[in-house]
Order: structure tokens, then sequence, then C-alpha cells
């Protein structure tokens, strides 16, 4: 019998806990490192693996999955005194699943490889609950096979799975111009459902009648249903979608496109981050409408 793969998380926010919790249910042998010692007792109490550092948790993991906030946290987990490259982890892989740049994710993959260390390009989206359930999206770039050594654990993560293409920084630039649509589209839907209210509709059955019609997106049905039940408590905190389409639109002023919306959009996210907001959900972009 085939042993499954050993999958070890750097970073268990949100997103990251959700993914090694999925896979954990599933039987794989999981490992995690997180800098919150809460989240990593949470991880293993359930069972988990926990390491003590990034280097450490190499030993424990075929295939290392990054999924921290940003590109200087990545640096640091994959090339400070104690991160990933400083491990014997030749003939290992790292998938990197954070939103970052795609000059980021080419630069670490080029430093990765001069330690013998493969690179997977795998941005996700969805959510944590679906992250949980299995059924997140990934965007995938890099080498055919070394995406197909690991089918078993990308299909245990995600039921849409999307290979981009061989170029390493094709699966961030996709996920970039998703988030940039998203932000616009949750910008606008709280926009509409705050005109409603503010004119004196009823904002349930505004948000029935959006979910049913031409205006519908999902990120709308899923952020607004939120915001009817006043909750914004942070599954996907404001600043991490405005960092998100911060990046959109640096590699749109890199490849000459223009992005108005993507800017009007952008701009009412760092009101909403300016008003102190930042650590709510990103639902939490309609209180720069309402009072």
């Amino acid at each position: 019998m085939k042993t499954k793969t050993r999958v070890g998380f750097i970073g268990i926010g949100a997103m990251g806990l959700a993914m090694a919790k999925n896979l954990h249910r599933q039987n794989f042998h999981v490992s995690v490192r997180d800098i919150r010692a809460e989240t990593e007792q949470e991880a293993q109490a359930l069972g988990m693996t926990v390491a003590a550092s990034p280097a450490a948790l190499v030993s424990h993991a075929d295939l290392i999955v990054v999924v921290v906030l940003n590109a200087q946290q990545i640096d640091e987990v994959l090339f400070g005194a104690e991160g990933v490259a400083h491990s014997k982890a030749s003939e290992k892989a790292v998938m990197l699943c954070s939103t970052i740049a795609p000059q980021d994710t080419i630069r670490f993959a080029q430093r990765l490889a001069q330690a013998g260390i493969e690179t997977i390009d795998a941005p996700i989206s969805g959510g944590p609950v679906r992250a949980e359930a299995g059924a997140i999206s990934m965007m995938l770039a890099g080498q055919e096979k070394l995406i197909a050594q690991y089918e078993e654990v990308l299909a245990a993560l995600s039921d849409k799975r999307f290979h981009i293409g061989g170029t390493i920084g094709d699966g961030a630039k996709t996920k970039l111009v998703n988030n940039l649509l998203a932000g616009i589209n949750l910008a606008a839907g709280a926009e509409a459902l705050a005109l409603g209210i503010k004119a004196g509709l009823d904002p349930r059955l505004l948000f029935d009648v959006i979910s049913a019609s031409s205006g519908a997106s999902w990120i709308f049905q899923d952020r607004m249903a939120r915001v009817l039940q006043n909750d914004f408590a942070p599954r996907a905190c404001a600043h991490i979608l405005s960092k998100d389409m911060t990046l959109a639109t640096a590699m749109a002023d890199a490849s000459n496109c223009d992005t108005p919306i993507g800017d009007a959009a952008l701009a009412i996210f760092r009101e909403t981050l300016a008003r102190g907001w930042g650590e709510l959900d990103d639902a939490a972009i309609i209180k720069t409408y309402l009072p």
C-alpha cells in the first residue's frame, strides 16, 4: 500500500489551519509551524505534529505548504536563520499558497532551487469553510511532473485545480487578477446594499432580490449575508484583500494596463483601514457607507 505524502504547513492562520485539518481528517500525516502558540496548541490537540521551527518541520514532511501573510514572512520562513532552505530539504518541494507579487514567487523559487528544493506556485481561493471541506480552488504553476507527483495532496485540498502552466509566477498573476475582481465586486455590492438601506428598502429582502438577479456575485452573497447579521468576525481580514488589490494594481501598472474601477475600489478599502476596521472581516467595507 502506498504511503501517503507527509505534509507540513508553515502558517496555520484561518486558511492554513483549515487546510491542515482537512488533510489530517483524511489521514495524511500533518505537521505544522506557526508563530502563535495558541494555534499550534489547537493543531496539536487534534493530533498534528508541531515543529519547533520551519527548518525542523522539514524532517516531518515531504511537501512543505506555506500559507503565511506576505512575501516578507515567506522570506523569513524559507531563508531566515531557522528557515526551510537551511535544512536537509533537497528532493522535497515547497508549495507557495500565499497571495504575493509574481516577481517574489519567481525570486523565492530561484533561491530554493539553489538549495535543491523544487517549487509549486499555488495560490488558493475560497475561504476557511471551503478549505476545511477540501473545496477551495487552486491556481497551479510549475513543472507538470512535480504537480502530478503531489496530485493526491492537491486533490484532497481542492476540488477545483487549474494548471496555469509551467512558468513559475503565472499562478501568482492569476490570483491577483481574481482578487482584483473580488475586491471590485465586494466594494460594488457593499455600495449597492448601502444605497438600498439609505433609500429605505428592507435590506434582507433586497439581499434576496439581488442574490436571485443580475447583480449577484459569490462574494456579495457571502459577505453581505454577514452584514445582515452584523457579523464582522474576521474570516478574511479587510487588510488582506486591500493588500492583494494593491499588489494587483501594481501588476497592472507594470503591465501598462489601466484599472480605474479597481483603483476606485481599492480607495474604499484603504478608507476602511484608515477608519480602524482593517482587522475586521472584509465585509466591514460597508461601514464606510453607513453610520
